[in-house]
């Protein structure tokens, strides 16, 4: 489909192009609340041609005993599904929710991280879909299978201990500055809803994920983009920024934002908040991050 290039596409180009054989789409809707929201609002209406992607049954492994809640999907079984819904290495992908990209872009990671850059995710989402009239409906579709083999790279990911490891180390070295997307209330710990310890990892800086977007919900343009991370992170490379949230799934929000800032390269903690307080003898935060942010800006860069 001509206009799918990069990492976000908006609504009046995937209509212009939403005929197009090569193209595939993912509806990624999800409540963590209600984990079948999704579900339901997939069956009342979703955009001609796409296919449900369940977070916990296709973009997830099973929860293990050091796991966070979203541990990542085995790279050949997702690679397995995609081919089932018509996904092939030739195949143009577009992932869409209905929260801003929240749970699309995980999917949109994913797809990356096994060796398929052919994705873009829905600026705005199914509010933009709709605001432009594009159409509704309840149609599953019915692909041919598409051949596709995963070739995971493991540079764009951290596990806990790589993590812990690299924190533990000497700081002011400047190698890893940790980012959490999650919002300023559960990263302060004033209130966890979700996971069973509030707080966030010593030396986290919070930006919420919603800063990355307009009132609209879409992205900001790549110049503010930019201008909100350098002035969180200083002159550091992309390549030492990590990025977490809750359990590894809105994180790659902010990776999807730094991409359109052109800031390549930075990586994800994939267990994120729900793993690393799997054990008791790591250390926990609360409280705003005021002092460590403009201790990176004085000294330059991260500590």
């Amino acid at each position: 489909m001509n206009g799918v290039a990069g990492s976000v596409v908006d609504a009046p180009t995937l209509l212009a192009g939403i005929e197009d054989p090569d193209l595939r789409l993912f509806d990624c809707r999800f409540s963590l609340a209600d984990p079948e929201a999704g579900h339901r609002a997939y069956a009342e209406g979703h955009l001609p041609g796409a296919a449900y992607a369940d977070l916990d049954a296709h973009l997830s492994s099973r929860i293990g005993p050091t796991t966070g809640r979203h541990p990542l999907p085995d790279p050949a079984r997702l690679a397995a599904w995609l081919g089932d819904c018509g996904v092939s290495s030739r195949t143009r992908v577009v992932v869409y929710d209905d929260v801003g990209g929240g749970f699309a872009a995980r999917l949109w990671w994913l797809l990356r991280w096994i060796g398929h850059d052919r994705v873009a995710l829905l600026d705005g989402g199914l509010q933009a879909w709709i605001a432009s009239c594009g159409a509704l409906t309840r149609e599953v579709p019915h692909h041919e299978p598409g051949e596709l083999t995963a070739r995971p790279d493991d540079t764009r990911w951290i596990t806990t201990e790589a993590l812990a490891a690299e924190l533990a180390a000497d700081l002011t070295a400047g190698r890893l500055t940790l980012i959490d997307a999650r919002a300023p209330e559960r990263f302060q710990g004033d209130r966890e809803p979700i996971d069973p310890v509030a707080g966030h990892i010593p030396g986290a800086i919070n930006l919420p994920l919603t800063d990355n977007l307009d009132t609209d919900g879409r992205f900001l343009s790549a110049e503010r983009l930019r201008e909100r991370f350098t002035r969180a992170i200083g002159q550091v490379p992309a390549s030492s920024i990590v990025h977490s949230c809750g359990s590894g799934v809105n994180a790659c929000h902010n990776l999807l934002a730094m991409e359109l800032a052109g800031l390549h390269g930075s990586r994800l903690y994939a267990g994120s908040w729900s793993e690393w307080i799997r054990s008791p003898e790591r250390p926990v935060a609360t409280g705003p991050d005021e002092g460590d942010l403009r201790n990176r800006n004085d000294h330059g860069g991260a500590t």
